[in-house]
């Protein structure tokens, strides 16, 4: 049975899934979702396990029962199997733009965000689960503010990330950047390009329908 596990405890930015939220909500597709408490460690329970290694969310049951974890690799499923309208790309060369983009956001900003988060005021909750590296936490909030800088530089004339085209890139920045926002790491001021880009972003019906509880 295909069904997505995610979370929306304890809040929709402090859950797991939302992206794909996102990307489902604008591909037009409905599929059943299956909420598991991550505060509560439902995730971590030998049940789930038994199907998510990792324990982590979201995941994607199939029809023939195999799992697939990870948002990106979800997402690039569902790409797949409903082309249209695209959200990485209709040709191979725009798929490897939005794929370099996604890489950037990633590794540049939203995992800092998360991390400096994890590591930092998230330490208490976070050290049942992974490893905590405390010292690290400022140096990785301080290397996010960087690439949104370097980011912002790049956004003039730009309505999305990719150009003019609305991709999982974007899906990926917002989410980042709300969950950053929720734990004490809002998007600077001076970040003008940015700002207008999250405003215009903020204001699709995907990203204001997966923001609910």
């Amino acid at each position: 049975m295909l069904q997505l596990f995610h979370s929306t405890k304890p809040h929709p930015f402090l859950g797991a899934g939302r992206e794909v939220r996102i990307f489902l909500h604008e591909k037009g597709v409905d599929v059943p979702l299956v909420e598991l408490d991550i505060a509560s460690g439902k995730s971590r329970r030998a049940e789930f396990l038994r199907k998510n290694p990792s324990g982590q969310l979201p995941a994607l049951e199939l029809e023939d029962g195999r799992v697939i974890a990870e948002s990106v690799a979800i997402c690039e499923l569902f790409e797949d199997r409903h082309p249209a309208p695209a959200l990485i790309g209709r040709t191979p060369e725009e798929k490897a733009e939005t794929r370099m983009w996604q890489r950037r956001v990633e590794f540049g900003i939203t995992e800092n965000i998360v991390n400096g988060w994890r590591f930092g005021e998230g330490r208490e909750w976070w050290k049942s689960r992974g490893r905590v590296l405390s010292e690290a936490s400022d140096g990785l909030k301080a290397i996010a503010r960087d690439k949104l800088a370097w980011l912002d530089g790049l956004m003039a004339g730009r309505r999305f990330i990719v150009g003019d085209r609305f991709t999982l890139a974007d899906i990926l920045l917002v989410v980042g950047l709300d969950f950053g926002a929720f734990v004490g790491q809002g998007l600077p001021p001076e970040l003008s390009n940015l700002a207008a880009w999250k405003t215009r972003v903020d204001a699709r019906a995907s990203v204001v329908a997966s923001g609910q509880p």
